[in-house]
């Protein structure tokens, strides 16, 4: 999670349409597989990591070089450390939630924490999806790249780890996602986009809709091999 994002929505953030969906389909990847530490790669405010600590977790660790210190904090009496960088990758379940698409380098960030993790160690990566997304969003977050489900599985690969499932979420409001950006690239000529963030507070009522339309595909989603606005791969440490 981007720290602009929660710059935006600040301590709502978890409670946003968005990222509400986002952290039960993180939920849903890893199903029913125990967690005991989560290592959160820019993490940001740490709200996916929060939800796993309310499933079980007994620690997080979320590293984010945005941090102004290091510092720990207790959620739920568990602690969930803050820190600018780590010297190993000690946890059963690492998160790469956004991260790969804002480094030069994507194989070789989750090489180096793939290198370093214990065996049989997860890893769940999101990613944006599809070129033809690109946007002002994109521009704003500072992003290389969006990905389509066969190119994140080659980087899973690349780093040394094996693909156990990849797919696309967010498909429901697929749709007007692209709608919208494409029409907007035509009513700007094609030209370079402007810095904006799509990212918005949204009322209740409108914010409990559009959580209702990405919740009702959770059933579903992991079979989901065509189309959304998100690339989800969890993978294994080889």
């Amino acid at each position: 999670m981007d720290i602009k994002e929660q710059d935006i929505l600040g301590a709502d953030i978890g409670k946003h349409w968005y990222y509400r969906a986002k952290g039960e389909a993180m939920l849903a990847m890893l199903d029913q597989a125990p967690v005991r530490h989560v290592l959160d790669v820019g993490a940001g405010s740490g709200v996916f990591s929060r939800l796993l600590l309310d499933r079980g977790a007994d620690l997080a660790t979320c590293v984010d070089p945005g941090y102004p210190s290091d510092h720990i904090e207790a959620h739920g009496n568990k602690p969930i450390r803050f820190v600018r960088g780590v010297e190993n990758a000690d946890a059963d379940t690492v998160l790469l939630m956004d991260v790969l698409e804002h480094v030069d380098d994507d194989v070789g960030l989750l090489r180096d924490y793939a290198a370093r993790a214990p065996h049989a160690s997860r890893f769940l990566i999101t990613v944006p999806a599809f070129k033809f997304l690109w946007s002002g969003h994109d521009v704003f977050l500072e992003h290389r790249r969006r990905y389509t489900l066969q190119e994140m599985e080659g980087v899973v690969h690349d780093a040394g780890l094996k693909p156990a499932l990849g797919c696309y979420f967010f498909g429901l409001v697929f749709p007007l996602a692209a709608g919208r950006r494409l029409v907007g690239r035509m009513l700007t000529g094609g030209g370079e986009a402007e810095a904006k963030s799509d990212l918005q507070r949204h009322s209740p009522s409108v914010n409990d809709m559009l959580y209702q339309i990405c919740h009702a595909e959770l059933g579903v989603f992991k079979a989901n091999k065509t189309a959304g606005l998100s690339v989800f791969c969890l993978a294994v440490r080889k």
